[in-house]
């Protein structure tokens, strides 16, 4: 047989008409020496193609070649699909988490002496396991007794894995349907995408395919499209779509071109079904409808509300700044005062205006009118923030304790559905939301069902830095509404009101920098330089702080990929802050190396650990015998992370702009270069900025700053709770 690597295909990087591929293979097993240095490794490879995906495993034939500017690639000359083996699917199915205790290498051992009656095996007689090395009696009575319970499964899981679904992705599919899914599959696979929420429609739509489905099938093209406006909505922020538009995505996705006419027959069933809800032209889908008009609806019904009343208010806030020794400006005392007596209630202002300073004064003065012990106010009052590091900080300032919303809302990982709910309220009293320009339509609908229409909501939060990753405006569309109570805070007094980089954050913000802001304290520093010299100016000037606490130190970046992205900053300046140690151990995964000591950033939310996307901590253990772990101290929350979560962090010397919102650091350096292109927008630089405290320092290109202040079109976002508020819901 000629040369091979066998394995999985990643993903492409480049590809054209001609079926030409150049991408990324994740090589698992080879027949040739000269490969083995790739085994468990991610390579380029290049070639012509008909077809490829994730889900398959592949045999690519050719040669390892070194392209001059991209070093070395494999050159594929044919490849084959590897038809899955009963004994691989075995392999997964005993791997696949509902055995606890059996991993893959255990899995192998007892499928390469049992064979592939193995399940038959230990089903009728499950000593047969004893002499098999390393599996323990604990291991056989859960091997017998979960397999019982899932004998008749097993049948479906093998249906499933004929069609062309992993072992894993049968599993979800047969825990959720019982026993209807081949009743479910015959009538619709593409149900499969609307019920479980780790299948997307690329996956099931190539199964299908394969299955023999008609390409312009009314279920594949009504699938079709609620994935356009799915991965539409998530891209650009919208909650509707125009009929035109969405038509012209379907050929992309679809990659075949569809009749108007059919496209019309799908998009009227949907509505038929509501699934779409269609509104003057504008196309939403129906959960993203339903929750601009609930926002709108419960924020209406708070703001109408009478306010409410108190004898000696007025007192009370003085005597509040007696024992705060604070003297609160005007803006200030308006928004603690309306906080406390009105039903709902926006505070909104720029970097360095009090906003943190103002809640600590808005619970005093609630818990001194209420006549609340500190216990009972805890019971009442709820302050929270769409993140782990942006919760930590309001609870630092205000000396109470704030949670994520999503573990307000009791988040389940497993089915992607909070228990606080329309149907299992909170009883919260109130709601101090911070950081709520982050806070996406769907996440801020959630959060409303979850607590009673009473409840009290006060908003707090920057409408100029980035918006939600995920669709929507909602602060924003708050705010320009103009009908709803909104505190704006303009006097500022964090850093002084010389600051420098309060100076440029306005700037920014208006539109305009002046360069004289520049260099002229050491809170600002600007170096302008070549492309060429970004990273070794960027070397110099962390190397200054290599001392300062991971947690008062930061490098933000727009970018991950090109060679001022964040990947390439994480490989140097690991370097810096934690060079190769003999007493270190370290870990390879993938093309990245984990050390102990590095600094990472969590990229996921996992409640069950205490521990949410974007919170940074150090890993302090490292351990490859019996097993690859990894553990991560997040500010003394210690994680140990499998090599199946390995994927869930990576370093955080240089972290996103986007995952640095919600945190504040003492020093932040921030290269800007012309080569970040279409990242390189006003909100974007304003954000990064307003992330500095102390000292910040901007490395690059002058003329990239002053093009991404100009560029205000990333802000765009087409949402309705604006135009609902103003003029009603249609």
């Amino acid at each position: 047989m000629d040369n091979y690597i066998k394995g999985h295909y990643q993903r492409s990087i480049y590809q054209n008409g001609n079926g030409y591929h150049i991408g990324l293979f994740k090589v698992i097993e080879t027949n040739c020496d000269e490969f083995t240095p790739f085994l468990d490794k991610t390579i380029t490879f290049t070639g012509y193609f008909h077809e490829l995906n994730d889900m398959d495993t592949y045999l690519f034939f050719g040669q390892m070649v070194e392209h001059p500017k991209y070093g070395k690639q494999f050159s594929v000359s044919s490849y084959e699909r590897c038809k899955p083996e009963e004994k691989d699917a075995i392999v997964e199915f005993l791997t696949s988490g509902l055995f606890k205790g059996i991993g893959e290498k255990k899995a192998k051992t007892i499928v390469d002496v049992l064979g592939k009656d193995t399940l038959q095996i230990i089903l009728e007689n499950p000593d047969n396991l004893i002499l098999i090395p390393g599996i323990t009696r604990k291991n056989i009575d859960t091997l017998h007794t979960k397999l019982k319970e899932y004998e008749s499964s097993y049948e479906v899981v093998l249906y499933l894995s004929n069609l062309g679904f992993s072992t894993k992705d049968s599993m979800l599919i047969c825990n959720y349907y019982k026993d209807r899914v081949k009743d479910v599959i015959s009538q619709d696979i593409y149900q499969l995408e609307y019920d479980i929420y780790e299948l997307n429609f690329k996956k099931i739509d190539r199964i299908a395919l394969k299955n023999g489905i008609d390409k312009d099938a009314n279920i594949r093209i009504r699938a079709a499209i609620l994935y356009i406006m799915e991965e539409v909505g998530n891209t650009y922020g919208h909650s509707y779509f125009f009929y035109d538009e969405i038509f012209e995505y379907l050929p992309r996705v679809l990659l075949v071109l569809i009749h108007e006419e059919i496209f019309q027959e799908a998009m009227e069933s949907l509505k038929e079904d509501l699934m779409v809800i269609e509104k003057d032209g504008k196309y939403y889908l129906k959960d993203m409808y339903e929750a601009e008009t609930l926002i709108v609806k419960r924020f209406r019904l708070l703001a109408h509300k009478k306010d409410e009343e108190f004898k000696n208010l007025n007192d009370k806030f003085l005597e509040m700044e007696k024992v705060f020794g604070i003297s609160y400006n005007e803006e200030q005392r308006k928004a603690i005062l309306d906080s406390v007596c009105k039903h709902f209630l926006v505070i909104t202002g720029g970097p360095g205006t009090g906003k943190t300073t103002i809640m600590k004064g808005i619970l005093e003065l609630y818990k001194e009118v209420y006549k609340l012990s500190y216990d009972q106010l805890l019971e009442k009052v709820f302050l929270l923030a769409p993140t782990g590091r942006a919760a930590k900080r309001m609870s630092d300032a205000t000396l109470m304790p704030a949670s994520t919303i999503h573990r307000f809302l009791k988040w389940q990982k497993d089915t992607n559905k909070f228990q606080v709910n329309e149907y299992h309220k909170s009883k919260a009293e109130v709601i101090i939301l911070d950081e709520a320009s982050m806070v996406d339509t769907l996440l801020m609908a959630s959060l409303l069902r979850g607590i009673s229409a009473n409840c009290k909501v006060i908003m707090v939060g920057d409408s100029y830095q980035l918006p939600s990753v995920g669709p929507g405006q909602v602060l924003h569309d708050v705010i320009e509404s103009g009908v709803l109570p909104v505190v704006t805070l303009k006097e500022l007094y964090r850093q002084g009101k010389d600051s420098n980089i309060l100076t440029l954050a306005y700037d920014v913000r208006n539109g305009n920098v002046e360069e004289d802001v520049f260099n002229q304290d050491d809170d600002l520093t600007f170096i302008d330089c070549q492309d060429n010299d970004v990273i070794s100016n960027l070397m110099d000037v962390c190397s200054t702080f290599k001392d300062l606490s991971y947690k008062n130190f930061q490098v933000l970046a727009p970018m991950y990929k090109t060679r001022h992205g964040i990947d390439v900053i994480n490989q140097e300046l690991q370097k810096i802050f934690n060079p190769k140690d003999k007493s270190k151990k370290e870990l390879v995964v993938g093309e990245v190396v984990f050390r102990e000591g590095d600094k990472v950033i969590e990229l996921s939310n996992m409640p069950e650990e205490n521990i949410y996307n974007g919170d940074i901590g150090i890993i302090s253990q490292i351990s490859v015998q019996p097993s690859k772990k990894i553990t991560i101290d997040f500010d003394g929350n210690e994680v140990v992370f499998t090599a199946a979560n390995f994927n869930k962090f990576r370093l955080a010397y240089a972290i996103s702009i986007h995952k640095s919102q919600g945190s504040e650091f003492d020093v932040v350096v921030m290269p800007i270069v012309k080569g970040y292109r279409k990242m390189l927008y006003r909100r974007l630089v304003y954000t990064g900025i307003t992330r500095s405290k102390k000292m910040l320092y901007i490395i690059g290109d002058i003329g990239a700053l002053h093009q991404a202040v100009r560029n205000i079109s990333s802000d765009i976002r087409r949402t309705t709770i604006q135009d609902f508020l103003e003029n009603g819901i249609k």
